[in-house]
């Protein structure tokens, strides 16, 4: 059974609910602070500690050796070497935009959107609650991807797009833990979050980069640091043809300086799931994702 469709045991509550009352954005800036610490024997003691405890495979990296990163930051979203992250090809084929593991993947039924056993959650309230935004993505097909610290950081494009809207949404930082989904109702749209709306040849495409406990900045290529500052309120960036924003299939859109979660929504409901996005399957960047 996947941990997406367990009920919530006590281990689950023990470390959820705790984080209602703890200050997440005082912890998470003491985090960004603490990650762009440039002494030297600091910021090493760090990354190998991150490198054994979670089994990071530094060979992939572009810079292999740690005393070429100046903070912890730098390390967190190393660039991967091309050679180790190919991008699926075909113009049919969607790639995986991230390393990491599936939390769930399937249809939208309603604006309804699967969280884990007993909880759903509106697709209209993760953009923002922006009709004209939610309105294709009614019915159509979701991704929820989960990064660990171990994963490869930076957020790449499935398929060649034209930027939309950007829609940033001020919210809590709960850990988006499968442990945290079981428990705590609508996590991933109660959570500080980033949504980028593009136009593809498949229709619509959504990516909410989710910010979670610990995680200190989300940014993306355009725009730069998103967050933080965090905002109130919510904020909203439409890209008209004068601007023209296109990230060919591949590119990088963005990163999260500390790791979190990638939600995907998909207008087109013709689009096939590659049969290896199962719930908790390993993924990397760059793998075929979906297809037409």
């Amino acid at each position: 059974m996947s941990d997406q469709n367990k009920t919530a045991n006590f281990a689950d509550y023990r470390f959820a609910l705790p984080q209602y009352i703890i200050p997440h954005h005082f912890i998470s800036r003491l985090t960004l602070i603490v990650t762009r610490i440039k002494i030297k024997w600091f910021k090493n003691l760090i990354i190998n500690w991150v490198i054994k405890r979670y089994k990071v495979d530094i060979s992939e990296a572009v810079d292999e050796d740690i005393n070429v990163y100046k903070n912890f930051n730098q390390f967190f979203t190393r660039p991967l070497k091309p050679s180790v992250r190919p991008i699926a090809e075909g113009d049919n084929i969607l790639c995986c935009p991230v390393d990491g593991a599936v939390s769930q993947v399937g249809e939208i039924k309603d604006d309804t959107i699967f969280q884990a056993k007993g909880h759903n959650y509106s697709a209209k309230t993760l953009l923002g609650g922006y009709d004209d935004i939610a309105e294709p993505f009614k019915q159509g097909k979701f991704a929820t991807l989960y990064l660990s610290p171990r994963d490869y950081h930076r957020i790449h494009m499935p398929v060649t797009a034209t930027l939309k809207h950007m829609v940033y949404v001020p919210g809590r930082l709960f850990s988006v833990n499968p442990s945290t989904a079981r428990v705590i109702p609508n996590v991933f749209a109660r959570n500080e979050r980033v949504i980028a709306l593009f136009d593809t040849q498949f229709g619509a495409m959504a990516m909410v980069l989710v910010g979670a406990l610990n995680v200190a900045c989300i940014e993306t290529v355009w725009q730069g640091v998103v967050t933080p500052p965090h905002k109130q309120p919510i904020h909203r960036w439409v890209y008209d043809q004068d601007e023209d924003i296109v990230l060919n299939k591949g590119a990088e859109m963005g990163r999260f300086n500390m790791g979190s979660t990638v939600i995907c929504l998909f207008e087109n409901s013709n689009l096939k799931i590659n049969d290896a996005f199962i719930a908790n399957a390993p993924i990397q960047m760059g793998q075929a994702f979906l297809s037409l």
